[in-house]
């Protein structure tokens, strides 16, 4: 029967690299972010990966679910892939890079929703601790990932339709 000193020098070290994994671990917890509706869209996974390692000081951070990302700790944006295309709308919609966004103001989180792109990407975040002008910016390259089928209708644009008689 062997010893069962032999044993303890062999899971020792196997011991102290799990708990200091634990404790790495333990110091950024993964953000719980519900998935979209339809997270698992093939086209969501160009922009994921172009997502960028921070927006403004905040750095990106691990989700536990597919198609969404953080940004901040604690949690100043989340971003979800997938969620339910934008229909016509009144809401305000800004053109960043090429790409439309209808803006949604609440009071505190604002949702930023691409706009003729599918699937969607929706970003929440609140205007007091991140500027929506470095999110709009830090985010349209990746949702650039995802073609534009439709582009938003300004104002301007309406007055040149032609009229029905």
């Amino acid at each position: 029967m062997p010893s069962p000193a032999p044993l303890r020098r062999f899971t020792l070290p196997g011991l102290v690299l799990l708990a200091g994994s634990m404790a790495l671990t333990a110091c950024s917890p993964v953000v719980d972010v519900t998935a979209a509706q339809d997270a698992a869209n093939p086209a969501c996974a160009p922009m994921m990966v172009a997502l960028p390692d921070k927006l403004g000081d905040a750095g990106l951070r691990k989700t536990n679910s597919q198609a969404t990302a953080a940004w901040g700790d604690p949690s100043q944006v989340i971003l979800r892939c997938g969620v339910n295309v934008p229909g016509p709308t009144t809401d305000r919609c800004v053109t960043v890079n090429d790409v439309d966004w209808v803006i949604r103001e609440g009071d505190p989180a604002w949702t930023l929703t691409t706009y003729g792109r599918e699937p969607a990407t929706e970003v929440l975040f609140d205007p007091n601790t991140i500027s929506s002008a470095t999110v709009l910016a830090d985010l349209s390259a990746a949702a650039a990932k995802i073609p534009a089928a439709r582009n938003c209708v300004g104002q301007e644009e309406l007055q040149d339709l032609p009229t029905s008689q």
